[in-house]
């Protein structure tokens, strides 16, 4: 168990107290509001992809996939971002409550990812005839991938390690410095990966095709706040069992 009393608080308790203030109310709203409004714009977000969008011209069927994968992307990219902001407040605060914060928003993050990943080849295997290919977007966001799932092995291998959420936050910062590159990717390098908004070549151009990506991304928006804020909540339950486990063997040893 990581013992945060051991680390060194650099700025005073009531700028702790503070904090445990901000992540509580974001965490315990999130609980308690998002579920019913996540589930409600999924629902409506999958009517609206398959009853109600055109299909495009020259992507076919397969152009359906990106309401899943941009908002997946788009929200990956905010939980990654999260994450690096919650790492350099736990760095200098050195507070157990922005560690897990972090931590959560890597979890959640990491998901989505994948999601992307996944969704990304199914579309790729259909429209360039291969699962993969080595271009500047997808090589760069495998890298944010692997930064990532870094992270989670770190947390998973030395969580008696004191020293773990120090090496994870400067990790989640280091992924989250990759974050504007692998967005601006398409702009930098040559790369064949497509502008899925208003691209005249095929993409998300109808208006009906916008208002159905504005809702999927609303409810990723929100699927994200519900399951950071479980996984927040569930990385503190973890931390309370630990910490009863380690006073229950300190009071069986023998004084």
């Amino acid at each position: 168990m990581v013992d945060y009393g051991a680390c060194p608080q650099q700025t005073g308790g009531r700028s702790t107290d503070l904090d445990r203030v901000m992540v509580d109310f974001l965490q315990r709203w999130s609980l308690r509001l998002a579920p019913i409004p996540a589930a409600a714009l999924v629902l409506v977000s999958l009517l609206g992809v398959f009853a109600w969008v055109p299909t495009d011209k020259a992507l076919g069927l397969s152009q359906r996939i990106f309401y899943f994968h941009v908002p997946a992307a788009s929200m990956c990219f905010l939980a990654f971002g999260v994450a690096g902001a919650a790492s350099i407040a736990f760095l200098k605060t050195r507070s157990e409550i922005w560690d897990q914060a972090a931590h959560a928003a890597v979890s959640v993050g990491m998901v989505l990812a994948t999601v992307v990943l996944v969704t990304g080849s199914i579309w790729a295997h259909t429209a360039w005839g291969t699962w993969w290919t080595w271009d500047a977007r997808l090589t760069t966001f495998l890298v944010l991938w692997l930064v990532y799932a870094a992270y989670l092995l770190l947390r998973n291998l030395a969580r008696e390690n004191e020293m773990a959420p120090r090496y994870a936050a400067v990790l989640a910062i280091t992924g989250g410095l990759n974050v504007p590159l692998v967005m601006m990717a398409t702009r930098l390098f040559r790369t064949i990966h497509p502008e899925v908004i208003r691209n005249p070549e095929g993409g998300i151009s109808d208006p009906r095709m916008i208002t159905t990506l504005m809702l999927a991304m609303v409810a990723y928006l929100i699927l994200f706040m519900w399951l950071w804020a479980l996984k927040v909540a569930s990385l503190r339950l973890e931390h309370r069992i630990d910490r009863l486990l380690e006073d229950s063997y300190q009071r069986s040893l023998p004084s």
